[in-house]
């Protein structure tokens, strides 16, 4: 079943990964969301 995520934490997902370039890998072990939830 799909994961729904609230706004304020999607955008917080995007800024790690475009502003403070986290990769997507760390950001999947920190906060525990799938590679595919965040990569699409």
């Amino acid at each position: 079943m799909p994961q729904n995520y609230a706004p304020e934490f999607k955008k917080k997902i995007v800024r790690l990964h475009e502003e403070e370039g986290q990769s997507y890998k760390s950001i999947t072990v920190e906060y525990g969301v799938s590679n595919a939830a965040i990569s699409a």
